[in-house]
């Protein structure tokens, strides 16, 4: 009975998952639905699983070539979802099946070996019953030799392009978003951990293979719940993930077809202007979570303009520019409120949190917040 609930858990966990992610319906619904569509291959990885170490063995015989095409599957889509979480702003076939491409030729191969090995070597092929030499291996047991090397290569790649997609987005953040880490990238290295766990997790089962759990329940239940509970937190994550990739939020406003460094100067600084009263007037950067769309819809235009604008007269990202006003918010809070805790400084002076106001000195002045504090005093004093 407890074999039967450890084994059906990280099935239960990628259907509630696959419905729920499939089912949204807001602006990143694109992301999450691919997150949905990771889940339902986990879903019939894991359902497989059951079926085998059930000893189910008729049930598994006709779902393995569907198992082997989803196990192989799985981390590609992965792959795809961060893709669209961080820098893709759609899916597209033509590019991004590629990362499909080899799950499928393999699927192809391994489903033609199937057909035509006899059935019972091939069931006894599945249930380790057969046992060849390296000097005499069939064309499925090559093929599924194969897999599992195309498998491990897929796990490694995977968590190595999620960083590498974690770096580059970090740089893309930084022209959208006033606090880059509070927006979202913290996030998405969480996800990224959580997907480690579960990469190593798989790549050691993969080695070991699954003939080892057969007659190991213990491992066998562990197994189970670090899928269970890994996977929980990666639909968990995924779910309340929002506002990652700029490209999901619409600015509802267009110029001409111009490049920006191609409009009129009066236009320009008609922009910089208005860009100038919204900063030293009205403070919008007091708003913790201002982003360029916020700024591009207030000035009456579109965040390429914006962004472009900032990059080019203020020689800064959005990020920079945002928090050097808080930054000088947070030295007028120092002089003439030195009794205000960190946090109410953060909160007043438009940071996120007392993180976001930590980083931004660092990023600005190389200082600590203390060492800031001492020296925006020592000049009060001078």
């Amino acid at each position: 009975m407890l074999k039967t609930i450890l084994l059906l858990s990280p099935v239960y966990v990628t259907l509630f998952w696959c419905i729920v992610l499939n089912t949204q319906g807001d602006n990143y619904s694109v992301p999450k639905s691919f997150l949905g569509k990771f889940m339902f291959f986990c879903f019939i990885v894991y359902f497989s699983h059951f079926l085998y170490f059930s000893n189910l063995e008729n049930a598994y015989c006709c779902i393995d070539p569907i198992y082997q095409f989803a196990s192989l599957l799985v981390y590609p889509l992965y792959y795809i979802y961060f893709r669209l979480l961080t820098v893709d702003s759609k899916f597209s076939f033509k590019k991004h099946f590629v990362y499909l491409l080899p799950s499928t030729i393999l699927f192809i191969l391994y489903s033609i070996a199937v057909f035509f090995t006899p059935q019972e070597e091939y069931k006894a092929f599945l249930f380790g019953e057969i046992q060849h030499t390296l000097n005499h291996l069939s064309y499925l047991e090559i093929i599924s030799f194969l897999i599992r090397i195309v498998f491990l290569i897929q796990v490694i790649l995977t968590v190595i392009g999620n960083f590498r997609l974690i770096k580059k987005y970090g740089h893309k953040a930084a022209q959208y978003y006033s606090d880059i880490e509070d927006s979202s990238i913290s996030k998405v290295r969480l996800l990224n951990y959580t997907l480690i766990i579960t990469a190593l997790s798989s790549f050691i089962l993969g080695m070991l293979g699954r003939g080892f759990f057969i007659s190991e329940i213990t491992y066998l239940s562990a197994a189970s719940v670090i899928f269970s509970s890994m996977l929980y937190i990666i639909g968990w994550l995924g779910n309340k993930q929002k506002s990652l990739n700029p490209a999901y939020e619409t600015d509802n406003v267009t110029e001409t077809q111009q490049k920006p460094e191609e409009l009129s100067l009066n236009r320009q600084n008609e922009l910089i202007n208005k860009i100038d009263y919204l900063f030293n007037d009205r403070k919008i950067y007091l708003n913790s979570s201002l982003t360029i769309l916020d700024v591009a819809r207030l000035t009456g235009t579109n965040r390429t303009y914006v962004s472009s604008l900032i990059n080019h007269h203020f020689h800064q990202n959005f990020s920079a520019f945002v928090n050097n006003y808080r930054l000088k918010e947070l030295e007028e809070k120092i002089l003439f409120n030195p009794e205000y805790s960190n946090s109410v400084l953060a909160e007043t002076c438009g940071f996120g949190s007392v993180d976001s106001m930590k980083r931004a000195i660092a990023t600005r002045h190389k200082l600590t917040l203390q060492e800031f504090k001492s020296q925006v005093l020592l000049k009060k004093v001078v």
